[in-house]
């Protein structure tokens, strides 16, 4: 089998030709056959009619050319009187048929030939005329022969048609190649023009978005690496900073040493956001999975965020447990951040609302504050990675932009879905649903 496809085409298109020949040479034989057949049988009775009435009209001497004329065109003449033939060989039921007065038109075997029978009657002493012609005229090999020339002809013209099918069709997919090959080289400006058949388009459209979607990612990945860069070198500056007025006496070591300590707490949650969204990324974070009352879940997040946020922190709680099958700890991990996003930007005197209740689709856990909020624009890029923080970091106080991509695929993990929204206190909301346990679902 050949590797490349303009062989494989060729190869295919040559054997079809070559199959549709026989095929058809097979088929073309027998009625091939049949028809010379029945138009010798036809010409053999014609024949048989005219010598009847030339033999009874013309002279000896004429008669003797028309026999010899016959036999000439592979015919066979035979006289017959009063039921006898002048040469051995003709079936007795031909004789019988001349001798009653019956014409003859039927097929037989004289000496030994398959062969086709015609016969008249003369006038008087059971005489006749009896012409025979051999029933095979050599038209099956005539067709078998002529096959070899079909075959070969459809051969060439199936090698031919092959090799430009192949070129067609492998045109675009050597172009699609060539485009992928140079995408991942780092060329992310290929673009492949859309063109008929509706196959090659499809695949020219399909690379074309390829490459935009490898461009936006990378520019988005390029942004969120530069933020990143931006937050670690942050609190490693200050701590570097502190660390040398520290060993010149600038400072007092208390002061230097809550500086170090809270920067690098900050730093550390930053780098373990990283390695968490990293993980969950290629899908090896570990949950567990168990029931869990989300009022008993919420409750504890509110009371331990209390002393941080002050009076207007409150909780809206259903009277009746809602239990839903989660991870406790990812989605308290969920709550405390979507909780800091809100501290790090509502004004002082603001809500913040942590609301449980039981939804259609499963627990339901809102995360309200009272601050500047999103735009509608906002909401589509809200759970991108860095997206926010892009757009507001020179507008006010921003994380590292991992915070809500990090919810996003933890909610998403636990076979849940997060939502972004207008908060009817001002500000954002973030709607965690969660599916419910077997045994509580309502």
């Amino acid at each position: 089998m050949p590797k490349t496809l303009t062989g494989r085409a060729v190869l295919v298109t040559a054997a079809t030709a070559v199959i549709a020949v026989i095929v058809t040479a097979l088929v073309a034989l027998p009625i091939a056959v049949r028809s010379a057949n029945n138009t010798a049988r036809a010409d053999l009775a014609d024949k048989s009619a005219i010598a009847v009435e030339l033999l009874t009209t013309e002279r000896f001497a004429a008669r003797q050319r028309i026999v010899a004329r016959l036999r000439d065109d592979g015919i066979s003449v035979y006289l017959v009187r009063r039921g006898v033939a002048d040469r051995a060989g003709l079936p007795r039921r031909v004789l019988d048929q001349i001798a009653a007065g019956s014409a003859v038109d039927t097929r037989g075997v004289v000496a030994g030939e398959s062969v086709f029978i015609a016969g008249r009657p003369l006038t008087g002493n059971d005489a006749g005329v009896v012409l025979t012609r051999a029933a095979s005229s050599g038209t099956a090999g005539q067709v078998l022969g002529g096959v070899w020339v079909a075959l070969l002809a459809g051969l060439l013209g199936g090698i031919g048609a092959g090799a430009l099918l192949a070129r067609f069709i492998a045109r675009p997919l050597r172009q699609a190649a060539l485009a992928a090959g140079r995408m991942s080289a780092g060329d992310r400006s290929v673009r492949l023009a859309v063109r008929p058949p509706v196959e090659a388009a499809e695949l020219a459209a399909a690379l074309n978005q390829l490459g935009a979607a490898l461009q936006r990612s990378e520019g988005r990945e390029r942004e969120f690496l530069l933020s990143v860069s931006h937050e670690l070198r942050t609190p490693l500056a200050t701590i570097r900073g502190y660390a040398e007025a520290l060993a010149d006496d600038v400072v007092p070591a208390e002061q230097a040493g809550e500086t170090i300590l809270r920067e690098s707490e900050r730093l550390d949650r930053l780098i373990s956001d990283l390695l968490a969204l990293s993980r969950l990324e290629a899908d090896d974070l570990p949950v567990t999975v168990v029931p869990v009352d989300l009022n008993e879940l919420v409750d504890a997040a509110a009371q331990a965020w209390l002393p941080r946020y002050g009076p207007h922190l409150r909780t809206e709680l259903p009277p009746d447990p809602v239990v839903v099958d989660t991870d406790p700890d990812r989605i308290r991990q969920v709550i405390d951040g979507l909780c800091e996003n809100a501290l790090r930007v509502v004004p002082d005197g603001t809500p913040l609302v942590l609301a449980v209740r039981a939804g259609e689709q499963g627990g339901v856990v809102e995360v309200r504050d009272g601050g500047p909020g999103f735009t509608d624009e906002d909401l589509e890029v809200a759970f991108q990675r860095g997206a926010l923080r892009q757009r507001y970091r020179h507008e006010r106080k921003t994380g590292s932009g991992l915070g809500l991509a990090l919810a996003a695929r933890l909610v998403t993990r636990l076979g849940g879905t997060i939502a972004a929204g207008h908060a009817p206190e001002g500000g954002a909301m973030f709607t965690v649903t969660l599916p419910y346990t077997a045994r509580t679902k309502p």
